[in-house]
């Protein structure tokens, strides 16, 4: 009898004191449930910072700038000030989408040839982990232009938490405390990275132990006072700039003060009756997306079982047509004639799917990238939120590489990104996640590299169903996809469709990369049509919303362990 009371007790204070109902975001088939707000990040302290800033009255987009300085604290692989990337927002009161490109730009100093050696091969350690390695950060300048346009709270009360947290310092996870040791060998490279994340020279920081950062702090304080303009031509700007010209690096102030974020329209399309909004070039995400949902939307993937042997090898096959188109179309906009309504087409969805044998695999070496007509009709984070109002925000964000070029510019406390080398540094040659790039994407100053980031929201009767995202690098747009089809196509709810096993083809190399737990039987089957398979480690981490019947239902993915979504 006691220890029935013992349980009746322990029930009814986990309800008394739960925000949220007591499923966790780690049940196989239960999402989080929420009415007011809702926020899924990758760090449980980014999402409290959202959950505290939408129950202080702010908005989706309030939040979200609010999570995104925030990991910049606690979440150094990825979360940032000295990168870039894109955000999607869904605005109530106008009900416009809009998209807010704030990827890096090539430095004033770069050219096109500028990482290959004497022997005309690509110099990975110049490209990936020296002070030539970062283009011109967006970061700043998208989150202030997002909360300018679409907030409510001002830049000083949205910086506040993220102030706290370097200042007074967050625990460390157990996450955080075992990629720094993995990653030391090139992060103690740079004395004033290792000055912050190890102590000292053979010394670590253990799960649970306090860290903090004054430098960092120092900065975030500088852009809650003086605005983005702290960062591109203050003393933020003049710090990083002064630790460049002191290490031969490429950023100047010029390019600090003559970036811009942009807001764009996003890449529209459409599936099962459902609209989709995601993110134009140069992220090819969007692009991708359609186009590989427009080739499987004639096919009836949900009659043939998901993950069924016929339902994966059609979604490959549409995968390697669109990585291939990737490698030869897709480059920034402003540089580049990125045929995006022929590549988004129905018309050519069709020819591509005439391309397609039921049966057997089309070799990668077989298949070019297309002629679309132009018809007039990898380390990354994602975060997603939505408030009482029905405002959406899904962004995703990074460095490139976990903790970008592993550089800390002096006395700033903010890590640098190495994503010049998402350009095609060899144009025709494969990238460090594997991608094969053309001249679309070749070096040029004020350029913005190619990306595959692709945050997305999805529409129901014209009102916000489904938003999602993730990291993954060149795993991005397959894993965004696979989330669409579970929900979309096989009717899943938001749990399922994020635990589901998940598998990725880009066209070269000619491999099927699946995650462990896929069918025995359904593995036979699939080499018989002739595909080679390899298990690879977990894919993405996806952070996803759905609205439903006045609820929402989040799900944070399991493959990252610090991952957490709350509602209330």
């Amino acid at each position: 009898m006691k220890h029935i009371f013992s349980i009746i007790f322990s029930f009814a204070f986990l309800l008394a004191h739960s925000q949220t109902p007591i499923y966790s975001s780690q049940s196989r088939h239960h999402p989080i449930v929420g009415k007011n707000g809702m926020v899924a990040t990758q760090h449980p302290e980014a999402t409290k910072v959202g959950l505290e800033i939408l129950k202080a009255g702010g908005n989706a987009v309030d939040a979200a700038v609010a999570v995104g300085f925030s990991l910049a604290v606690v979440l150094p692989r990825a979360g940032n000030l000295g990168g870039g990337g894109f955000m999607l927002v869904y605005d109530r009161e106008t009900k416009a989408t809009k998209a807010v490109n704030y990827r890096e730009i090539a430095p004033k100093k770069s050219s096109r040839d500028m990482y290959l050696d004497k022997e005309g091969k690509v110099d990975g350690k110049l490209l990936n982990s020296s002070y030539q390695a970062p283009g011109t950060p967006g970061t700043v300048a998208g989150m202030a232009l997002a909360l300018e346009k679409y907030g409510t709270m001002s830049l000083k009360e949205v910086l506040a938490p993220a102030i706290r947290l370097a200042e007074e310092g967050f625990p460390v996870t157990y996450d955080l405390a075992n990629i720094l040791r993995l990653y030391q060998r090139r992060l103690r490279l740079s004395p004033n990275t290792e000055a912050i994340f190890y102590k000292g020279k053979d010394g670590f920081y253990e799960a649970g132990e306090i860290l903090k950062q004054p430098d960092l702090a120092w900065s975030l304080k500088q852009i809650a006072e003086h605005g983005p303009k702290a960062f591109y031509g203050g003393a933020i700007a003049e710090k990083i700039c002064a630790d460049m010209e002191k290490n031969n690096g490429l950023m100047t102030i010029e390019d600090f003060e003559n970036y811009e974020a942009q807001i764009v329209e996003p890449q529209w399309g459409s599936f099962n009756g459902y609209k989709i909004a995601s993110m134009p070039p140069p992220s090819s995400g969007g692009v991708h997306i359609i186009q590989m949902l427009n080739i499987l939307d004639a096919y009836p993937l949900k009659d043939l079982g998901h993950n069924s042997a016929a339902t994966i090898h059609l979604m490959v096959e549409a995968m390697k047509l669109a990585y291939a188109d990737r490698s030869k179309h897709l480059g920034d906009p402003g540089f580049w004639n990125v045929p995006d309504k022929g590549l988004t087409s129905t018309e050519y969805a069709d020819q591509l799917r005439e391309k397609i044998d039921r049966q057997v695999t089309t070799p990668s070496s077989d298949i070019a990238p297309g002629k679309p007509q132009d018809y007039e009709s990898e380390e990354t984070t994602h975060f997603s939120v939505m408030d009482a109002d029905g405002n959406v925000v899904s962004n995703t964000y990074t460095l490139n590489f976990s903790f970008g070029s592993g550089i800390v510019a002096a006395g700033t406390g903010i890590l640098l990104n190495n994503e010049m080398s998402d350009f095609a540094a060899k144009p025709g040659e494969a990238d460090a996640y594997g991608l094969i790039g053309g001249e679309a994407n070749a070096i040029k100053p004020g350029k913005r590299p190619l990306s595959s980031m692709t945050p997305t929201i999805v529409f129901k009767e014209d009102q916000p169903y489904l938003v999602t995202g993730s990291p993954g690098g060149s795993r991005i747009i397959t894993t965004v996809l696979q989330i669409l089809l579970n929900v979309l196509e096989h009717d899943m709810n938001v749990a399922e469709a994020t635990h589901a096993v998940r598998i990725h083809h880009q066209w070269y190399p000619d491999v099927l990369f699946t995650e462990r737990g896929l069918n025995h039987d359904t593995q036979t089957l699939l080499r018989a049509r002739q595909h080679t398979i390899k298990y690879r480690s977990a894919m993405g981490s996806t952070q996803t919303i759905m609205l439903r019947d006045g609820l929402l239902f989040g799900s944070s993915d399991p493959r990252r362990p610090d991952a957490t979504v709350l509602g209330y």
